[in-house]
């Protein structure tokens, strides 16, 4: 038995020596091609959003001081020249002075011509205004629009002419303006005033 498993095992040796494995060879490939530069895109990070801080509130109860109603509070300004039969004065507040050569476009009482108003004015200067005869012949006509001052002693100044379609029917106009009556001033806060006034003069031709 001894030579036996001597046997054996000799011939498992032998077997193990005979038995060789295949060589694996490792062939390097050569790269004949450069390297492609990839380009690298960064990646898009949504940024953090900040969180709000919170923020404290403290209230000054030292400084704020709640009264109830039925406290009296102690003060050091004297209360005796106070008394509930004392009539209470009001300082009239004195209003601002007028300027002698302010012009007003309204007034407190507006000026009156002849006890009327401006359209009475109106009528009394289409009752006196001739058409000129350059402009019949011509045949203009139209409006002529006029402004003016009445002046605290009513008398009637500072005529301007604002459009006219012709010199002639604004000469004719301003020339029954200049010879108005005088009116009564007008008034603001109980003085005379300057106030202005725009008129306008139609000459028309009736058939």
């Amino acid at each position: 038995m001894l030579e036996i498993g001597l046997v054996a095992t000799l011939v498992l040796v032998v077997a193990a020596f005979a038995y060789t494995p295949k060589e694996y060879r490792i062939e390097q490939f050569g790269l004949a091609y450069a390297p492609v530069e990839v380009e690298m895109t960064e990646i898009t990070r949504e940024k953090p959003r900040e969180v709000p801080r919170k923020i404290e509130l403290k209230a000054f109860a030292d400084a704020i001081e709640i009264v109830r109603n039925d406290r009296k509070i102690q003060t050091d300004i004297p209360f005796d020249e106070f008394d509930e039969n004392t009539p209470i004065e009001l300082i009239p507040v004195e209003p601002e002075p007028i300027v002698d050569d302010e012009v007003f476009l309204v007034a407190e009482t507006m000026p009156s011509f002849m006890d009327g108003s401006i359209e009475a004015f109106r009528n009394w200067v289409m009752q006196n205004v001739k058409f000129p005869q350059s402009a019949l012949d011509n045949g203009v006509y139209g409006r002529v629009i006029l402004s003016f001052v009445i002046d605290k002693d009513g008398r009637l100044t500072n005529i301007e002419v604002l459009q006219s379609p012709d010199r002639s029917l604004a000469e004719e106009a301003v020339r029954v303006l200049n010879k108005s009556p005088k009116w009564s001033p007008g008034k603001q806060r109980n003085q005379t005033v300057r106030v202005k006034f725009t008129l306008p003069v139609d000459f028309r031709v009736r058939n």
